[in-house]
C-alpha cells in the first residue's frame, strides 16, 4: 500500500537543527522506517542531490501538500490503509501529524510545491471549480510573471518559497542544540593528545631544552649585589641610589688621598675641574627648569644664578660651573672677593669666565637685591676653615640666607659651620663626604676617576652612576 503513495508531495519537518524539507515521494521502506524525497527543497532552497532519505526518528512533523491522482480519495479503505502506515512512519517523531488535503489533478501537481512554497502555506489549494480571490490572485500574479511555469516565478519560488513563519514565534533550543554536541568525546580526545603531548615532551626533556615565553629571560638570573663599594674603614654613614645600591661615604683624607693618586694616574686638577663644572652645570640648568625654561622663544625670561665662590679650589669648581651656565644663555653674577694672592686655578679660571662677558662682582652690595632663581655656594674650603670667621665670607653667606632663592652647594666641607650657608640640595664629588645630618638632598657626581685608582687606595668599586653622571642618594 506504501507504493500507491508514490508521488505525492509532502513537507517534513525535521526540527530546528535538519530544517524543513519538500519534495515528491520517492519510496517508502517500513522495514528501516524511512522515507525518501526526490527532487528535494530545503528551507525553500533546490537542494543539489537529487534524492534526500529520512528516518523516522528524525521527523518531527509530516504533511501533505498533494496527492498522486491515482490515489484513492481519502475516506476509502485503501487511502485510510495508507494514511495509517505513513502515521506509523512519522509517529516516533514528536507532535506528528498527518494533514490529508483535497486531491487535486495531475496538471495541478506539477506547479502545486512552488505556489505553496511560494506562499509559505501547507494546506493544498482550492478547488478547480472555486472562484474565489486567492484564485483570482495567483492568476493575476501569474500572468505578471510571465506564468505559471515562467523564469521570474521560479526565481521567486526559490528565494520566498520556505515556510518561514512556520517557528519564527518559537524560541531557539539552546539546550537541544547543545545535546548534539558529544563534550565527553572531545575532551577525552582532547585529554588523551595532551597527555601523549606531555608524555612525548617528558621523553625529549634531556634532549631539548625547555622553551620560554616572551616575557622570560633566556639568561639565568643572578642575585643582585647591592653592596658593590666597600672602603677600608666600613661603619662609616652610608646613602643608597634609586636602584637600592649603597653607597658608603669615606672620611676627607680618604678623598683626598683618592684625588692625589687619580693626578698621578693623569687626571689632572684641569680635567677635574673641567668635569665637575660639565656635571653641576647640567645640574643647574635641570634645576632652573630645563627645556621648559631655556628655549629662544623665552630669551624675556632668562633665568638668574649667582655664584658665591672663595679664592681656592672649591671656589674655582663653582667659577667653572658658571661659565658653563653662561654659556647656555644664563644670567651668571659671580662673586669673588679681590685677593692679592690667588692659586693658579682660580685665576685660570676666571680669565675663562672673563670670556663670557658675564658680570663679576667683589663686594656683597653689588649682589642682587631681589631673589634671583638659583644661588650657588663654592664659599667653604677643606684646607682652610678660618675662611668662615672672615667678614667677606659672613656677609655673602647672610645674603644667601636672606635671598629666597634655593641654594645648591657643590662639595661643601664636613660639619656644620657657625655661618654656613642653608642649603636645599649638595652635590658631592667621586664619593660622598660624611656630611652632617640635614635636610639638603644629597648628590652625586662623576669626576671620572678609573677603577684602577679606587683600588690603589684600598676601595673596592663598582660605578653606581648607570647611564647618569649625576645621581641622587638617599639616607636608609
Amino acid at each position: 500500500m506504501a507504493a500507491d503513495w508514490l508521488g505525492s508531495v509532502v513537507s517534513i519537518n525535521c526540527g530546528l537543527t535538519l530544517g524543513i524539507y519538500q519534495g515528491e515521494v520517492s519510496s517508502v521502506d517500513h522495514s528501516s522506517q524511512t522515507i525518501s524525497l526526490k527532487q528535494p527543497y530545503h528551507n525553500g532552497v533546490r537542494c543539489p542531490l537529487p534524492e534526500v532519505t529520512f528516518s523516522a526518528v528524525d521527523i518531527k512533523e509530516l504533511k501533505f501538500l498533494d496527492i498522486h491522482s491515482t490515489v484513492n480519495k481519502p475516506g476509502t479503505g485503501q487511502g485510510a490503509a495508507t494514511e495509517s502506515s505513513i502515521n506509523a512512519s512519522a509517529r516516533r517523531g514528536q507532535s506528528n501529524r498527518v494533514a490529508l488535503p483535497h486531491v487535486t489533478s495531475s496538471s495541478q501537481s506539477a506547479t502545486a510545491p512552488i505556489t505553496i512554497l511560494r506562499r509559505g502555506r501547507h494546506t493544498a489549494p482550492a478547488a478547480s471549480n472555486s472562484r474565489g480571490p486567492t484564485q483570482a490572485t495567483q492568476k493575476k500574479s501569474g500572468a505578471r510573471n510571465g506564468g505559471a511555469g515562467g523564469p521570474a516565478r521560479t526565481r521567486d519560488d526559490e528565494c520566498f518559497g520556505a515556510g518561514t513563519d512556520e517557528n519564527m514565534g518559537a524560541d531557539f533550543d539552546f539546550e537541544g542544540n547543545l545535546a548534539l554536541f558529544d563534550k565527553a568525546a572531545v575532551f577525552s580526545q582532547m585529554g588523551g593528545a595532551g597527555g601523549s603531548r606531555a608524555q612525548h615532551h617528558g621523553a625529549q626533556g634531556d634532549q631539548k631544552p625547555a622553551s620560554y615565553r616572551h616575557d622570560e629571560n633566556i639568561l639565568e638570573a643572578k642575585p643582585v649585589v647591592y653592596r658593590q663599594i666597600t672602603v677600608p674603614q666600613p661603619g662609616g654613614k652610608e646613602y643608597c641610589t634609586d636602584s637600592g645600591l649603597v653607597v658608603p661615604s669615606v672620611p676627607y683624607k680618604l678623598h683626598k688621598r683618592l684625588l692625589a693618586a687619580a693626578e698621578r694616574w693623569g687626571l689632572s686638577l684641569e680635567r677635574r675641574l673641567e668635569t665637575t663644572g660639565v656635571c653641576s652645570s647640567q645640574m643647574a640648568l635641570t634645576l632652573l627648569g630645563g627645556p621648559n625654561r631655556l628655549t629662544p622663544q623665552n630669551v624675556h625670561q632668562k633665568p638668574t644664578v649667582v655664584l658665591l665662590c672663595g679664592p681656592h679650589i672649591q671656589g674655582a669648581q663653582g667659577v667653572s660651573c658658571g661659565r658653563h651656565l653662561a654659556n647656555h644663555g644664563v644670567e651668571v653674577v659671580l662673586f669673588l672677593p679681590n685677593f692679592v694672592k690667588m692659586q693658579e686655578s682660580v685665576t685660570s679660571e676666571v680669565q675663562l669666565y672673563g670670556g663670557t662677558s658675564s658680570k663679576q662682582v667683589a663686594s656683597v652690595k653689588d649682589l642682587p637685591a631681589s631673589p634671583v632663581d638659583l644661588v650657588i655656594n663654592c664659599l667653604d674650603c677643606h684646607e682652610n676653615p678660618l675662611l668662615r670667621e672672615q667678614s667677606w665670607y659672613q656677609s655673602a653667606a647672610d645674603w644667601a640666607n636672606q635671598n629666597r632663592a634655593p641654594v645648591l652647594s657643590i662639595d661643601p666641607t664636613v660639619g656644620s659651620a657657625h655661618r654656613s650657608v642653608e642649603a636645599k640640595w649638595i652635590l658631592s664629588l667621586g664619593l660622598p663626604l660624611p656630611l652632617a645630618e640635614t635636610e639638603s638632598r644629597v648628590y652625586l657626581c662623576d669626576i671620572g676617576i678609573p677603577k684602577m685608582v679606587f683600588q690603589e687606595v684600598g676601595i673596592r668599586y663598582r660605578s653606581p652612576f648607570g647611564c647618569k653622571f649625576v645621581i641622587p642618594l638617599h639616607t636608609p
